[in-house]
């Protein structure tokens, strides 16, 4: 027996946002490093009531989460820069967190495209 997954308009519209705030995301990671995805960021918090109890809500909370967990590497290599011997240990925390993100971006949009819940 196989599962069908029938899309109604609503959450559909859902996915086709949640596809778009993705894309902004990562236009944004690749242009200014992720500094402008607070604008996609603010409409993930906005969206996400609104997806309760579907696949969408699970890729809402997977795109907040990895942009605060970025904020979170990038300042610790802020920090790390501040010293002078840190300063090559922050340039890897920063490509780590870069790689990191562009993972997470991937495989969300991935997961979307096939209509399966982010991985939380």
């Amino acid at each position: 027996m196989s599962q069908e997954l029938v899309l109604d308009n609503r959450l559909e519209s859902a996915k086709s946002t949640a596809w778009w705030l993705y894309i902004i995301h990562a236009v944004s990671f690749i242009f200014s490093l992720g500094l402008f995805s607070v604008l996609p960021l603010a409409v993930n918090y906005l969206q996400r009531p609104s997806t309760e109890g579907t696949f969408v809500h699970t890729h809402h909370s997977w795109m907040i989460r990895s942009f605060w967990w970025y904020v979170v590497f990038v300042a610790i290599g802020a920090v790390l820069f501040v010293t002078i011997i840190g300063i090559p240990l922050a340039y890897l925390v920063w490509l780590g967190a870069w790689l990191w993100k562009a993972y997470r971006l991937i495989s969300g949009i991935l997961r979307l495209n096939r209509n399966e819940a982010a991985a939380l």
